[in-house]
C-alpha cells in the first residue's frame, strides 16, 4: 500500500475540526486525521507493506520548465514558486506526522526533485506483489494496471467512502481502457487545480473518444501531422491551435516510473506489529495528545498478527 501522504493530511486538516487540539491548545486535527486514516486502511485492507510517500519537491523544475503555469497559483507569494502556500495551522503539524511515523516504524519515502506521485509510480513499477495506491488525486489513475495488479483507492469522498479503481472502472467512468490512456485524457481535458489549461473546447468525453481512435496522445499528435481526419474529426482545429501545449503536457502529466535508486533506494516497508520506538511514541502522545488515534493505529497493526 502506497499512501499519497500530502493528499491525506490536507484532507484530514480540512475534514477534522480545528477544535481537535493538543494539551497546549495547538491544532492537531491533521495529525489525528492522518493517523485515523492509516488505522482504517490497515484494518480494512490488511497490507503487509506500506510506504507513506512524500513530496520532497511539490513543483519539480522539469515540470515547470515544460509548462510554467504548473501549480503556479499555489506558490507562496514572494518565494519564486519554490514553496507551496500551506495553511498556517497545518505547517507545524507535518513534522509531527513525520516523527510519529518514525516512532511507529512505518516507512516514509520521498525523492529529491520529484513529487509523491512519481515516488508512488516508481515503487509500484518495482513491486513484486499487488499494489494499492491511496490518493485523492485523479491524476494517479494513470498507474492503474490490471496486469501488474495495481489499483487506486480513490479517497475523493473520504477514506471511509473510498472507491476502488481498476481498468474496468476506468472504462466505465471515463471511457478509457487503461492508465496511460487516462493520462492522455487528463492532458486534453486539463486541470485548473494544477495550472493545466487543457485544450479549449475539449472535455472528458471528447478526449476519451479521440484517444480511443488514436490510442495515445502521441498517436493523436501523429494524426495531426498526417491530417488524419478519421482520428481528429471535428476537433482538428482545436488540437492544432493547442499543439505546443500538447507536446509539453506529457512531461507534466505523466508520472515518472523510473526514479533512479540513488534517489529512491530500497527500504524495508514491512508494517510492524508493534511500534519501533515505544518511548518516543509515548513522548509524542504526551506532548501532542494523540492517545486515541495512536491506539487505533496500534490495534490495526497488531491485529495483522
Amino acid at each position: 500500500m502506497l499512501l499519497d501522504s500530502a493528499s491525506l493530511y490536507f484532507r484530514a486538516f480540512h475534514g477534522v475540526p480545528d477544535s481537535v487540539r493538543s494539551p497546549r491548545d495547538e491544532p492537531v486535527n491533521a495529525v489525528r486525521g492522518f493517523l485515523d486514516n492509516i488505522a482504517y486502511l490497515v484494518g480494512e485492507f490488511r497490507p503487509t507493506r506500506l510506504v507513506c510517500c512524500w513530496d520532497d519537491d511539490w513543483r519539480p523544475a522539469f515540470r515547470v520548465a515544460a509548462l510554467p503555469s504548473y501549480k503556479a497559483h499555489r506558490a507562496a507569494p514572494g518565494r519564486d514558486g519554490r514553496v507551496e502556500e500551506v495553511p498556517a495551522a497545518l505547517t507545524p503539524q507535518v513534522p509531527v506526522i513525520v516523527d510519529v511515523l518514525a516512532a511507529l516504524g512505518i516507512a516514509r519515502q520521498g525523492a529529491a526533485g520529484y513529487e509523491a506521485d512519481d515516488v508512488m509510480a516508481t515503487l509500484a513499477q518495482r513491486a513484486d506483489c499487488p499494489v494499492d495506491v491511496v490518493t485523492g488525486d485523479r491524476d494517479l489513475f494513470q498507474v492503474v494496471d490490471d496486469a501488474r495488479a495495481v489499483r487506486v483507492l480513490y479517497v475523493g469522498r473520504g477514506v471511509r467512502r473510498l472507491q476502488v479503481f481498476d481498468q474496468s472502472v476506468l472504462a466505465e467512468k471515463y471511457g478509457v481502457p487503461d492508465g496511460p490512456s487516462y493520462a492522455g485524457m487528463a492532458a486534453l481535458r486539463g486541470d485548473p487545480s494544477d495550472g493545466l489549461p487543457g485544450v479549449p473546447g475539449i472535455g472528458e468525453k471528447t478526449a476519451a473518444t479521440l484517444l480511443r481512435r488514436a490510442g495515445t496522445l502521441a498517436g493523436l499528435l501523429r494524426a495531426l501531422d498526417d491530417g488524419d481526419d478519421a482520428v481528429l474529426g471535428a476537433q482538428r482545429g482545436k488540437l492544432a491551435a493547442a499543439r505546443e501545449y500538447l507536446e509539453a503536457a506529457p512531461r507534466v502529466v505523466d508520472v515518472v516510473r523510473d526514479i533512479e535508486p540513488a534517489l529512491l533506494p530500497e527500504v524495508d516497508a514491512t508494517l510492524p506489529l508493534q511500534p519501533a520506538d515505544p518511548e518516543a511514541l509515548l513522548a509524542l502522545d504526551e506532548r501532542w495528545g494523540l492517545r486515541s488515534s495512536l491506539n487505533r493505529v496500534l490495534h490495526a497493526l497488531a491485529a495483522r498478527g
